[in-house]
């Protein structure tokens, strides 16, 4: 049977559900876990998506992800592809490692994030070890959320959730961490296991714009490189071209929500793997060059000054 369209919009928030296929442990061990999360970080640092919240379990793994514009589809599809071709090479397996394509719900208002986020937060309570102590399970943010714990990744943003029940941190903590506790309700707690739809989020929140053209994006790149110009996207093998293209093609994913077949035509009909390869390029240059550090940002503010 063909597939069915999944619905979506670029400024929505998504409850997220990622579950192994069969009877496959999905995580086998611990450093499974921090590596799905260390995914999850570089995608969400080339997307630019929120993470509001998450907890990953044996055999499936929920997130609460605003989009801020990005398609979620797109980093949602990387990030299960990623982790399946390192699970496979670990435990030297092949075949699918996911049920699926994951699943989603569209959140409606922010009440319902926020029931989300406390049923999603409350799933260790399954655990023997953390069944009294659902905070202190390593895999869920709730312990960042109180504060217990350091966000390694720097993924989560609690700010949005916390913020509903108190300006004052300490006071919607105190909140959060016993409404999570009365989180009980067998409805509820059936629409976080994806057995009913969600729709769509509207708000007050201000959405990454994702339009901006691929010629904006080497023109910019091209200054701030300096001595460099755009035309060298389309040359191979000169001097320079390798960083800038990187550089170039990561924006282009990040910010004009191109595909990589849309970039290997722009770039000269170079192959897919090619235009991956030179993405991770650029996003290495970025992380480890101070030069670039500040490029993602820069680009925005002269985008929205342009507007």
């Amino acid at each position: 049977m063909p597939r069915t369209a999944r619905v979506k919009s670029y400024d929505s928030i998504y409850h997220i559900m990622v579950r192994s296929v069969g009877d496959t442990i999905l995580f086998k061990k611990d450093e499974d876990k921090d590596s799905l999360l260390d995914i999850v970080k570089h995608y969400r640092d080339i997307f630019l998506f929120k993470v509001y919240a998450y907890c990953l379990m044996d055999n499936h793994a929920h997130f609460l992800i605003d989009a801020n514009g990005a398609d979620v589809s797109r980093f949602m599809h990387g990030i299960n592809q990623r982790y399946a071709q390192y699970y496979n090479k670990k435990y030297e397996r092949r075949g699918h490692v996911f049920a699926d394509r994951f699943k989603s719900i569209i959140v409606d208002d922010d009440a319902y994030l926020v029931t989300l986020s406390g049923y999603i937060h409350k799933n260790p309570v399954d655990l023997k070890k953390y069944k009294d102590n659902i905070e202190d399970y390593p895999y869920s943010s709730l312990g960042i959320y109180l504060g217990l714990r350091k966000d390694d990744y720097e993924i989560i943003d609690s700010t949005f959730v916390l913020s509903q029940f108190s300006s004052d941190i300490k006071k919607a903590r105190e909140l959060y961490v016993k409404f999570v506790g009365k989180c009980n309700d067998k409805k509820m707690k059936a629409i976080v296991e994806f057995e009913n739809d969600g729709s769509q989020y509207r708000s007050e929140r201000k959405i990454l714009v994702r339009n901006l053209s691929p010629k904006a994006v080497l023109q910019f790149v091209a200054n701030y490189c300096e001595s460099i110009t755009p035309d060298i996207f389309h040359i191979k093998g000169k001097k320079g071209a390798k960083e800038f293209r990187g550089v170039a093609i990561l924006l282009m994913r990040s910010l004009c929500n191109m595909s990589y077949k849309e970039i290997c035509a722009l770039a000269g009909n170079i192959t897919i793997s090619h235009a991956s390869s030179l993405c991770s390029y650029g996003f290495s240059v970025i992380k480890k060059n101070k030069k670039y550090q500040n490029i993602i940002g820069d680009f925005i503010k002269a985008a929205n000054s342009n507007i």
